[in-house]
């Protein structure tokens, strides 16, 4: 069995719409800077896997409304395939 090493930083590039979504929000903004790394792939990885333009969208707007209610990580979702 073949180990794989981890790597260092983020997997993910932060896009421009939800960049843009965090900044605007003081408090998502404040959770983005306080999570791991790792949390925020998670978080990334869960907008930008949406297939349709309606669906990441959505998935901005729910996840700010959930980093404003304490989540660090999205909920009830598989994980960044990527790992």
């Amino acid at each position: 069995m073949s180990r794989k090493a981890a790597s260092k930083g983020p997997v993910h590039t932060m896009p421009a719409d939800f960049r843009k979504a965090v900044a605007s929000d003081p408090v998502a903004d404040g959770v983005w800077k306080d999570i791991t790394p790792l949390a925020r792939n998670e978080w990334i990885c869960w907008v930008t896997s949406a297939k349709k333009g309606e669906t990441r969208r959505r998935r901005i707007v729910v996840g700010l409304d959930k980093m404003r209610s304490g989540m660090r990580r999205p909920c009830c979702w598989a994980g960044c395939p990527h790992r």
